[in-house]
């Protein structure tokens, strides 16, 4: 039979059932009060139907009672019946489950082309715990006291709980998260699907603007479209852009190490195109922005590199420059080569290989420190590592000036 099928099929029975038991209890309960009075029947073991009610005629006994007594019996004669019918149900509910899933087999293909298959798993989860019930339930909770067998207690809580993983297996995906996985995907790709990541970030602006993870990935488009745009007007246009959203990602959610990161990022871009007292000024805020990114999150190779940079650049101030930022500021920036070779070796230490120019400005650092041997096998290093994006070329470039002056 059919999964639907049968369980309507045994539900209707059931009901049935019960709705005949009333009845003979109703009448059991009457005929128990008026028995004494009635002399036109009474109770054997069994007659020749097999039930324990025999009529016969007595002199004082209307025609019409005589009639009603032979309509209880043919009654209760059908509740008898239908009592071993549900017996023999009952045994066969252990197979269902083994009958369903034969069914499910030779359906398969069709349901899969039917409008009602989202329907089906929960059909299924539905027909398989109801026939575990009922298979596995003791006599004593199969049966009432009358001998009857109860029906199924479960299915509406069944129903609720099948509805509900229904509900959440087909709950769609947040929109944001797509989004962001989507744009984080072209961040690594091609310029093309940079400047669509960019236009597609812009599109949702309104919808997600008060979002801090949204904030800094849009940051992030803006400084990728910065690095591939062709003019010095559309790139200065980028970078205020970005550095303007990514302060606004900080202001939003201060615990986000991410957006310290990029609004960092956009700071040290901008820098080329400030004048000398911004330049210094966007220098302290780069450094305070890599320092919170970096409690917040200490194992991203990324703010090590961009610190190790940083304290390269200050390293290398000359005087004058560092007259003109304690003039300004009071306290000129403070870094030596030491600190960035440690800002360096600290990405090798977290994510080995991590980048082209990494090596390149450890040969650096330790160029400058005397240390030869130890600079010339980072040329060899970053040497080793193919030039594909224009990172790796200007790394290239770097390379083509201090390998010679290695002798490497």
């Amino acid at each position: 039979m059919a999964q639907a099928d049968s369980k309507v099929l045994v539900l209707g029975a059931l009901a049935g059932v019960a709705g005949v038991s009333l009845a003979v209890v109703c009448y059991q309960g009457f005929r128990s009060k008026r028995r004494s009075s009635w002399p036109g029947f009474y109770l054997s073991s069994k007659n020749e139907q097999g039930t324990g009610l025999m009529v016969v005629d007595g002199p004082g006994m209307p025609r019409g009672q005589v009639e009603v007594l032979e309509r209880l019996e043919a009654l209760i004669q059908c509740v008898s019946e239908l009592k071993e019918e549900m017996k023999s149900l009952k045994n066969a509910l252990p197979t269902l489950p083994d009958q369903v899933r034969e069914e499910l087999r030779g359906r398969d293909e069709r349901r899969r082309a039917s409008p009602l298959q989202r329907t089906t798993p929960t059909r299924r989860k539905r027909a398989a715990a109801t026939a575990a019930r009922a298979g596995g339930r003791s006599s004593e909770e199969a049966e009432s006291e009358g001998g009857y067998i109860t029906a199924l207690t479960d299915s509406e809580e069944d129903e609720e709980l099948s509805d509900a993983q229904q509900s959440e297996e087909e709950q769609p995906a947040d929109p944001l998260s797509v989004l962001l996985e989507r744009i984080d995907c072209w961040h690594k790709g091609t310029d093309s699907e940079k400047r669509e990541s960019l236009n597609l970030l812009l599109e949702h602006r309104e919808e997600f603007g008060q979002n801090s993870t949204f904030l800094w990935r849009l940051t992030r488009a803006y400084c990728d479209i910065h690095d591939i745009s062709a003019t010095l007007e559309e790139k200065k246009s980028h970078a205020e852009t970005g550095k303007k959203i990514g302060e606004e990602a900080v202001g939003l959610n201060p615990t986000c190490a991410d957006s310290h990161q990029w609004y960092a990022i956009m700071c040290g871009i901008m820098a080329e195109y400030d004048t000398v007292q911004n330049k210094i000024k966007n220098g302290y805020i780069f450094k305070d922005h890599l320092d919170k990114a970096i409690e917040l999150k200490p194992q991203d190779p990324l703010s090590y590199y961009l610190m190790g940079r940083w304290c390269y650049a200050v390293a290398q101030l000359s005087w004058i420059e560092r007259k003109v930022a304690a003039t300004l500021f009071g306290e000129p920036p403070s870094a030596t080569v030491e600190d960035a070779l440690k800002n360096f070796l600290k990405v090798e230490e977290i994510h080995p290989g991590y980048s082209k120019l990494n090596f390149v400005f450890l040969a650096k650092c330790y160029k400058d420190l005397g240390q030869r041997e130890s600079a010339r096998k980072m040329c060899e290093a970053a040497s080793s590592m193919k030039a594909e994006s224009k990172e790796n070329e200007e790394a290239q470039k770097e390379l083509d000036v201090l390998c010679p002056a290695l002798g490497v």
